[in-house]
């Protein structure tokens, strides 16, 4: 049973993806009871596949049904791969215990293409994250966008066109993305990453493959919602059901990400046009960091300013990769974790409020803390870490991204990177001081809707505690965390730079 995690990690979302849509028709308990199940077994198979490549020392492969590449599909799980498949399991696990109470509203038709939706979503991002294929990535990356585009459209009729933005523009992004492979192949004749690693660089002066790397990364840079090319993300994050933005922005973001590095790093070699096309993507990182972070402060609504938050966040990781030094890159890849556990809980949080008190906008969050006091107390450690404060994982992380920047001698993005902490700064405490500093807020608040809450519920908790128990965990994860990032790095994240395993 244990040779065969690394494709039990797929099938199992995309199987049961298939039932829920046919079992909730039966019982929806059972149904969701079943979805949990299956994400409890994608995190089990997860965290075995890490340690099985860990203890192992070597990448594992995977031939699915035996066929060896180029001919069938190969899956390949290293620390990088292991480690990302755990983050996207874990948030994809949260994230469905949360939507519970979240979809009591809901019909059960409508829960049933939630789920389904949902887990193709995960499968997708999972398959992302475990192929050894260009191709295949490809699939699994069109799986996830077309089941969020859907999922994006549960958040109402605003949504429904945030959500046909989001379409054509991650559809022009897909195309960008296959004309790159398509020159690749052209090239080379072989998708299977470990050999385009072989026969690429010899060849890594071609114009084909200067053009491939070009349309790969604007095609990835697009899904990573990388500055310029972020012009979907404010408004999907705005109009987005909580469960799935959460989910969202804690991974999807960084399994783009993450797709960017393992083609730059482990496919192609930092050498030729790739070099340049670091370069050119470190000073978009950094003015996507500091254009996310003016913009945050500019913002009135709490989900839009997370969103221009995440636009800033995701700078830092491609900075981290841009420059490419050792502690750049452990900066980087320990950013992908913080941020994804900070922002997977503050997007529940403002879930949470809209959901209890109906409020959205910055200036009604006047006396919160009173109302919502372990929600604010999680949203506070969260906003610590955002900025950077010790001894959360945020401050460890941004440590070695500025430690980093001082080893290239890159000065002015060691300086941006300072000015944001500052600029994230201003716009967090502008939600710690409504919530904590100043009085009750007034009834009726401008801008609040009306919250759906289930029937018959006592109010023993501030939020159900299906909702409230995903906040408390990714909370005290980044502080817990933030503790034992000397362990995350030298344990899981060295193993995953390029050089350590080939």
């Amino acid at each position: 049973m244990n040779q065969h995690l690394p494709i039990l990690i797929v099938i199992i979302p995309l199987f049961v993806a298939m039932a829920a849509r046919l079992s909730v028709r039966l019982s929806v308990p059972f149904t969701r009871g079943l979805v949990l199940a299956a994400a409890l077994a994608v995190l089990a198979c997860g965290a075995g596949a890490l340690a099985e490549t860990l203890a192992r020392g070597e990448p594992w492969p995977y031939h699915v049904a035996g066929w060896p590449p180029p001919w069938g599909i190969e899956l390949v799980i290293d620390p990088l791969s292991g480690g990302m498949v755990v983050l996207v399991a874990f948030f994809g696990l949260a994230a469905l215990v949360y939507a519970g109470p979240y979809l009591q509203g809901r019909t059960p038709r409508e829960q049933g293409s939630f789920y389904a939706l949902f887990l193709l979503a995960l499968a997708g991002l999972l398959g992302i994250c475990v192929t050894g294929d260009l191709f295949n990535l490809f699939v699994f990356l069109e799986i996830s966008s077309l089941a969020a585009y859907a999922l994006i459209a549960f958040g109402g009729r605003r949504a429904i066109v945030a959500a046909l933005r989001y379409l054509i523009i991650g559809t022009a992004a897909a195309c960008f993305y296959l004309l790159g492979v398509g020159y690749l192949y052209a090239v080379t004749g072989s998708l299977n990453m470990a050999d385009l690693a072989v026969l690429l660089p010899p060849l890594m002066d071609s114009p084909a493959v200067i053009l491939a790397v070009v349309f790969i990364v604007a095609g990835l840079g697009v899904k990573t919602a990388l500055f310029p090319l972020h012009g979907w993300l404010p408004d999907a994050y705005s109009y987005t059901p909580a469960p799935v933005l959460a989910f969202m922005a804690a991974v999807m973001t960084k399994v783009s990400a993450y797709a960017l590095y393992r083609i730059l790093y482990f496919v192609t070699e930092a050498a030729g046009p790739v070099s340049v096309t670091l370069e050119a993507l470190g000073w978009m990182a950094a003015a996507g960091i500091l254009f996310g972070s003016v913009m945050a402060i500019a913002q009135r609504d709490f989900w839009r300013m997370l969103a221009y938050s995440s636009v800033a966040q995701v700078g830092y990781i491609v900075l981290g990769l841009a420059l490419g030094n050792v502690l750049a890159l452990y900066g980087a890849l320990l950013h992908v974790v913080s941020h994804s556990l900070v922002k997977g809980g503050l997007f529940f949080i403002a879930g949470g409020v809209s959901w209890e008190t109906g409020v959205r906008r910055v200036p009604d969050f006047v006396g919160m803390a009173k109302k919502m006091p372990l929600t604010m107390a999680a949203f506070v450690v969260a906003a610590f870490s955002m900025i950077g404060l010790p001894p959360t994982l945020g401050f460890f992380s941004k440590w070695y991204l500025v430690l980093g920047c001082l080893e290239a001698r890159a000065w002015g993005f060691a300086a941006v990177l300072v000015v944001s902490s500052l600029l994230t700064a201003v716009y967090f405490f502008r939600v710690i001081e409504n919530a904590y500093l100043k009085g009750r807020p007034e009834a009726g608040a401008a801008g609040a809707e009306q919250p759906v809450r289930p029937r018959g519920r006592r109010f023993r908790l501030e939020l159900p505690a299906g909702m409230l128990l995903p906040i408390l965990v990714l909370s005290l994860g980044v502080a817990v965390l933030g503790l034992f990032n000397e362990q995350i790095i030298s344990n899981v994240i060295h193993y995953a730079l390029p050089w350590r395993l080939p």
